[in-house]
């Protein structure tokens, strides 16, 4: 099984810059989308049906902003959407959907970048969702997925030192990843590729960033430990273009 995880900073853009040219040579068994920036009745038919899949959206009440999608070849047991408390779900970053052998949580979670309120709404959302995790996890086994906002180490980024006061490296925020990681979660790149340094998933539109990989890892798969071996492959595809983000994926044997 093979899962995809793209933040495509708008899906009706990246639809316009070869999305599906892309999408139809890999063809994941799920394809998780961050930031599509859309409600379903801005949709063309074949974003909301798409050949093959079905597919689960969870939008922002304010249009334009945030909003998650899973498309799923099979059919999952069930899907969730507004699993947080009401401050959290109308900004439409999360889809829930089960599967027989895992639940699987699509997540955009939010930037602190704009204002100390902004920081602590993140960080609220971090402990919130981790909960909601913990519990599902006494269930069946969890991933996680999507665009944590967050670079957790320095070599997870090209410019740590620089970085060091903004959000998005920020202590109180990497915290929350090792939180994740202490309650029986794997990151399952770093697994695979412990030292690896360069390996980023988004890059600023600025200074030619992407061409000179100056960039952040900041889009994780996480696993729960307990299929932490069943993770055949994890990768990032830089090559992939369209957005400020990379697609990630792992292979599930």
């Amino acid at each position: 099984m093979r899962i995809i995880s793209w933040n495509v900073n708008g899906i009706r853009a990246v639809v316009k810059k070869g999305y599906w040219d892309w999408f139809n040579l890999v063809t994941p068994d799920i394809m998780c989308m961050q930031e599509t920036k859309a409600q379903p009745d801005q949709l063309d038919e074949s974003l909301i049906k798409p050949l093959g899949y079905k597919a689960y959206y969870h939008s922002a009440e304010k249009k334009g902003y945030s909003g998650v999608t899973t498309w799923c070849k099979t059919e999952p047991l069930s899907v969730e959407t507004a699993i947080l408390d009401e401050t959290f779900n109308r900004e439409g970053r999360i889809v829930l959907t089960e599967h027989p052998k895992f639940f699987l949580y699509n997540v955009y979670f939010p930037n602190g970048q704009k204002d100390d309120v902004r920081l602590d709404y993140k960080l609220r959302f971090y402990a919130a969702l981790i909960e909601h995790m913990r519990e599902k996890d006494k269930v069946k086994p969890v991933i996680v997925t999507g665009d944590f906002n967050t670079a957790h180490t320095e070599i997870d980024l090209a410019r740590p030192k620089p970085n060091s006061k903004t959000s998005g490296f920020l202590p109180e925020e990497r915290v929350w990843v090792d939180r994740y990681l202490d309650t029986g979660f794997v990151d399952t790149f770093r697994i695979e590729h412990p030292d690896a340094k360069g390996y980023y998933s988004w890059w600023s539109y600025r200074a030619n960033a992407r061409v000179n990989n100056v960039g952040w890892r900041i889009d994780y798969f996480l696993v729960s430990e307990k299929i932490a071996d069943q993770v055949e492959a994890s990768r990032i595809h830089p090559n992939v273009m369209g957005s400020d983000h990379c697609p990630i994926s792992i292979v599930l044997k």
